[in-house]
């Protein structure tokens, strides 16, 4: 494995804005009367959500349900996992969760977007009216016609370089953390 040196570049007195930031917007895109599931996608993208709800209930938006998936096609250091994305539906949400709602999703880094692109696909295919999508970090490189609608941060980095968002449980502390190669 190649040798990185790693930054802090972001705390969690940093994020807590970027949050809230978040939820401002999201709040204009999402309606108080819209039936809304928020959706965090396993790992991180699951506490991020729990947070994100914490900042939207402050703004009169609680989402009616909350569900995970799981969705894998890149490593943490961002090997290549599956040539295709993967999403595991044992635990995901059933039709009726889903029909006729509004969607939330919201994932820790936007990377290419092949995860974001299955997860939408797959929410529609589950009945879906409407899919919002929110990340904290998108790194501007997404090679499919898929955004965040609402994004926290973008941090155009060079290639070869990694993105870690710490958030607890998994992590002791939440903040975002830069490798760069070389070091």
């Amino acid at each position: 494995m190649n040798a990185h040196t790693r930054s802090s570049i972001y705390d969690e007195r940093q994020l807590e804005p970027v949050l809230d930031s978040m939820a401002a917007r999201l709040a204009g895109l999402l309606a108080s009367d819209e039936d809304l599931v928020l959706v965090g996608i396993r790992r991180r993208g699951v506490p991020l959500a729990a947070m994100l709800a914490e900042h939207l209930a402050r703004r009169g938006l609680r989402p009616a349900l909350r569900l995970e998936l799981v969705v894998k096609r890149y490593a943490d250091d961002l090997s290549l996992l599956h040539p295709q994305t993967r999403l595991s539906e044992d635990t995901a949400p059933t039709v009726a969760d889903l029909a006729g709602r509004c969607v939330l999703v919201v994932d820790d880094v936007l990377y290419r977007g092949h995860s974001l692109l299955r997860v939408v696909q797959y929410l529609v295919a589950c009945g879906a009216t409407r899919v919002v999508s929110a990340v904290l970090v998108d790194r501007g490189v997404s090679v499919l016609p898929i955004h965040a609608d609402v994004a926290g941060l973008r941090l155009d980095m060079p290639a070869g370089s990694i993105v870690e968002v710490h958030v607890p449980p998994y992590e002791s502390d939440f903040s975002i953390e830069l490798l760069r190669p070389g070091g």
